[in-house]
């Protein structure tokens, strides 16, 4: 089969990408809807884009009616964001904050989850994440209906559960991390088999 992308509608074109770039990171957004209220919402157009200076990147598309997602309109606003890496118990709820609600409406207080300090950072975190970054606005982009947004990384909670140092370094456990990643349609995966290859020197 032979795909071309010009005979696709923007609609098709993302189903067929979705179904086949797997699989995918989500980042569940934390923001801050500026009426002493937080968002909370997930996006599978995510990745590290940098170290020096730590960025990660995410893509943000509009509402079903074409308005921009509180995510996005939050963080160009105020400028700061938090990114939690979910792990399996917390499928449910990812999904279940990907509803489209009206601006205001709190998927963090529907979502009953809690939350607790991120250090000295302007925003929470969620207390059951095993990992977080504290995000601050770095660039913004328009592309086509997508925006792309680079956000700096100011700090990362790490759960004690998961990591220690090994020769220095930090060590992740990534299955004691047991991450979700986006599939197509409405299918999560999840860390399977890990399999440790050395790379040359």
């Amino acid at each position: 089969m032979l795909i071309d992308l010009n005979e696709l509608s923007p609609n098709r074109t993302y189903f067929t990408m979705i179904q086949t770039l797997i699989p995918r990171p989500v980042a569940w957004v934390l923001s801050d809807n500026g009426d002493d209220s937080l968002n909370l919402a997930p996006f599978s157009y995510f990745s590290g884009v940098c170290s020096d200076p730590p960025l990660i990147m995410l893509s943000i598309g509009k509402k079903p009616g074409g308005e921009i997602k509180d995510t996005r309109r939050n963080i160009l606003e105020r400028g700061h964001f938090v990114v939690h890496i979910a792990h399996r118990e917390m499928m449910e709820g990812v999904t279940a904050s990907s509803a489209p609600l009206i601006h205001g409406d709190s998927e963090l207080e529907r979502s009953g989850l809690a939350t607790t300090e991120f250090g000295d950072f302007a925003l929470p975190r969620l207390s059951d994440c095993r990992v977080a970054y504290a995000c601050e606005l770095y660039e913004h982009h328009e592309i086509g209906a997508q925006a792309v947004i680079y956000g700096r990384v100011r700090q990362i909670y790490i759960s004690d559960d998961i990591a220690v140092e090994n020769e220095g370094r930090l060590q992740v456990d990534a299955k004691a991390l047991d991450p979700i990643a986006r599939l197509g349609g409405d299918d999560y995966g999840l860390l399977g088999e890990v399999v440790t290859i050395k790379r040359p020197r």
